[in-house]
């Protein structure tokens, strides 16, 4: 959705280790964002990206319209079971991949690729993606990227903007907890446990959990011993009015 940081810009080294012709969109999409929620106020930095693009020597750069997406009598959307009904951020933004999976949907029809990568941050939005292009024979390869941090651990993500310094230095605590409890599961210790453990440590921190969830790797359902299949930890909770997400393996 563009304000590309160097989260984005890593996608782009692997997919030219991938690909001989690179082509990158960009579109804020309106779908995907409920009436409450940052679409107005998004950041948007389209000379910026531009520029980092023109850098990086992609081939080609999308960056439709609204109407061009979305034309007046625009009458379709893809919805998805599945991943996109896990209970995980579907729970709290029920709109978001009726709006995700259609405009993805629709730059794959524009676009043509042979594959497309997605970076790891949006954990459940890279398993709606595979199984949506998967389901619908849309011929793409869908390849996940892992997580670009700042020295410090937090997750990059253009939101990241919004929040304070005071705020900015307690953010990492995220990514601390998780790779801590991650740890404890590997070495044996009890799930419950360790999660509810987790979970007090970030709002005592001063974040507003939303979850922090211990989830199949692969179908996002529920695991109750990291026995029952490949793990991964996933977090939502927002500090101050600012919403991070995370998720690390175990």
């Amino acid at each position: 959705m563009g304000a590309l940081h160097e989260g984005h810009l890593a996608l782009l080294r692997q997919a030219k280790r991938r690909a001989s012709r690179i082509v990158v969109s960009i579109f804020v999409n309106p779908t995907q964002f409920a009436p409450h929620e940052d679409f107005g106020s998004y950041p948007r930095t389209w000379k910026a990206d531009l520029a980092k693009l023109a850098d990086a020597k992609v081939d080609l750069v999308w960056h439709p319209d609204v109407r061009t997406m979305y034309p007046q009598d625009f009458a379709t959307r893809i919805l998805t079971e599945g991943p996109a009904t896990a209970g995980l951020e579907d729970r709290f933004r029920p709109h978001f991949f009726g709006g995700v999976t259609t405009v993805v949907g629709k730059l794959f029809i524009q676009c043509r690729p042979d594959i497309a990568l997605f970076g790891q941050k949006d954990y459940q939005q890279l398993k709606v993606v595979t199984r949506m292009a998967a389901d619908l024979d849309l011929g793409v390869k869908i390849i996940g990227i892992p997580i670009v941090r700042e020295r410090d651990g937090l997750a990059m993500s253009s939101r990241n903007i919004y929040l304070s310094i005071e705020q900015r230095a307690v953010a990492p605590t995220l990514y601390r907890t998780m790779k801590k409890a991650a740890e404890q599961l590997r070495n044996g210790k009890d799930l419950e446990a360790v999660m509810a453990d987790a979970a007090e440590t970030i709002e005592d921190a001063g974040f507003s959990l939303d979850y922090f969830e211990a989830r199949h790797a692969e179908t996002l359902s529920p695991i109750h011993s990291i026995k029952d299949g490949p793990v991964r930890l996933l977090v939502a909770a927002k500090i101050g009015t600012t919403r991070l997400i995370d998720n690390i393996g175990v």
